[in-house]
């Protein structure tokens, strides 16, 4: 079963971010807490979304996405920050149904795309995006600026 994140499941979802930033070798790198977990998904005007796999239950997965907007198409698309499945409930079709309810929510909304990023290494996972179809787009380069580059970054601004 697949259904939308409630309040209470933010304790398991906090539990899986840090299970998956395990399988991706980066757990030095979870710095979110619960607290920012219910602020950003259930606030009045919330950051990002989730979606919950359960199996008898049990929680089995989860998907945390947030709205993007193309400014070519002009409209929105789902960015799926994080999809994750327990390795006990692999193979079982909880990460494809995750994956099918964003597309269904992409489709109902007018939605033109859903996009996502998965470490290059990671075989499985490549695997399972390229099964559903998914258009690898190996000529964009990802960037990022985080901590103290971001922030000599930010000075330059309040200099000006």
């Amino acid at each position: 079963m697949i259904r939308p994140a409630t309040i209470d499941d933010v304790p398991e979802i906090h539990a899986m971010i840090r299970e998956l930033a395990e399988y991706e070798k980066a757990p030095h790198e979870v710095r979110v807490t619960e607290e920012q977990l219910r602020v950003a998904l259930f606030s009045d005007t919330p950051a990002a979304f989730s979606h919950i796999a359960e199996h008898e239950g049990a929680v089995a997965g989860f998907s945390l996405w947030f709205l993007t907007f193309s400014t070519w198409r002009g409209v929105h698309g789902i960015y799926m920050e994080d999809l994750f499945v327990r390795p006990e409930y692999r193979g079982s079709g909880y990460g494809g149904a995750l994956m099918a309810e964003l597309a269904r929510i992409c489709d109902e909304r007018g939605y033109q795309r859903l996009e996502w990023s998965v470490l290059d290494w990671n075989a499985p996972t490549i695997g399972f995006y390229d099964a559903l179809g998914a258009e690898r787009l190996d000529e964009w380069v990802k960037y990022r600026l985080t901590d103290e580059p971001l922030r000599r970054l930010a000075v330059r601004a309040t200099a000006s």
